[in-house]
């Protein structure tokens, strides 16, 4: 069984950065995709950035987050910089087994922007 727990949020000004850290813990198979996600009030979930065999970032935060694991700390990273009010949300780390199709959610760790 596969858990995961998200650190690094909080509140930050405009212009300003933050780094997420998802820690796995459990039985971490190798064909794995990791990725974050996020969702504001109201609002449904995005993806916000995935890495597995390619990176993918949504077209809102390329060229500001960048997205890394550790595999020695089996942990995954979301570096944020210049970020917008627009990016407050609660952001979310999510495992998923290429081989079962099985997923694992974060609890949410909330982000918010503002002066």
């Amino acid at each position: 069984q596969v858990q995961l727990v998200e650190s690094g949020g909080g509140l930050v000004q405009p212009g300003g950065s933050l780094r997420l850290s998802c820690a796995v813990s459990g039985s971490i198979r190798r064909l794995v995709t990791m990725g974050w996600y996020r969702q504001a009030p109201g609002m449904q979930r995005d993806q916000v950035a995935t890495l597995g065999s390619t990176i993918k970032y949504a077209a809102s935060v390329k060229g500001r987050f960048i997205i890394s694991k550790d595999d020695a700390k089996n942990t995954l990273y979301l570096q944020m910089n210049n970020l917008k009010p627009e990016d407050t949300a609660v952001y979310v780390c999510r495992y998923y087994n290429i081989e079962t199709g099985v997923g694992v959610w974060g609890q949410g760790i909330q982000v918010t922007v503002s002066s």
